[in-house]
């Protein structure tokens, strides 16, 4: 099983640490485009447009110079540096030691600067979103998507690939061929009076829990179907064949 989080805007960044070591990351195989792609993220944020280039405001100025320090800025442990509703339910911290195992192999983050990265990995803080276009490379869904078709193909196997991410960050990787078969995209809806209707910060919330809860179950579900039995549990979900992939939707009722 691989379950796919998307990284949050929120970051906790470190006063003191080591920088970032390139080589001891996952997937050393992107290290190229990675720095390619912080050069380029560091040259903007030095400029003017930064604020327009990045869509954020001014307020978020010390983010934003940030990344012109990606080199020698503290770095952190994945786990620790996503903050955010969906996080705070995953509670990485408050894993158990067998459990936290399961999560640095089978929790994978995708993120615009870092293309995919696991839990034990080591990185500074930054900002940088996969919708963001930089100047010279193009859209960052786009930058990323060989390279992590190459990468997370042979990753993700023969195995259920469960899909916590927003659509943002599904458009830099979608599982073709064999592989769609077992992509399972994880809905939320909330039905109140027989209507439903799609929650956007629930929706993260309830990701995050389902994320702990597959973790925990300490079960690796080799389908869908037996993936849809396992959420079940705890939830009233609903299993759908969306094209050649899945989609399993959580409902929530009020």
């Amino acid at each position: 099983m691989l379950i796919l989080l998307p990284p949050s805007e929120g970051k906790s960044g470190r006063a003191r640490g080591n920088a970032v070591h390139l080589p001891s990351l996952s997937f050393p195989e992107l290290n190229d485009v990675r720095e390619t792609v912080l050069e380029s993220l560091a040259k903007v944020s030095s400029t003017e447009d930064a604020y327009g280039v990045l869509n954020v405001g001014a307020s978020l100025a010390s983010e934003v110079e940030r990344n012109t320090r990606w080199r020698s800025e503290p770095s952190v442990p994945v786990s620790e540096l996503y903050s955010g509703v969906l996080y705070d339910a995953l509670g990485y911290s408050t894993l158990s030691p067998g459990t936290k195992r399961r999560a640095n192999t089978r929790l994978l983050v995708m993120s615009a600067a870092w293309g995919a990265l696991r839990m034990a990995d080591r990185v500074p803080a930054y900002r940088l979103s996969m919708g963001t276009t930089l100047p010279g490379l193009g859209p960052m869904a786009s930058v990323w998507r060989d390279p992590l078709a190459a990468t997370l193909e042979a990753v993700a196997g023969n195995s259920v690939i469960v899909d916590c991410r927003s659509s943002t960050y599904a458009a830099a990787w979608k599982p073709v061929g064999e592989q769609a078969a077992k992509w399972v995209a994880v809905s939320v809806v909330r039905e109140r009076g027989g209507v439903r209707s799609v929650v956007s910060h629930n929706a993260k919330h309830t990701r995050g829990l389902v994320a702990r809860h597959l973790l925990e179950s300490g079960k690796d579900p080799g389908t869908p179907k037996a993936l849809h039995k396992l959420i079940a549990e705890r939830w009233n979900a609903e299993l759908d064949r969306t094209g050649a992939a899945w989609t399993l939707t959580v409902v929530e009722h009020d």
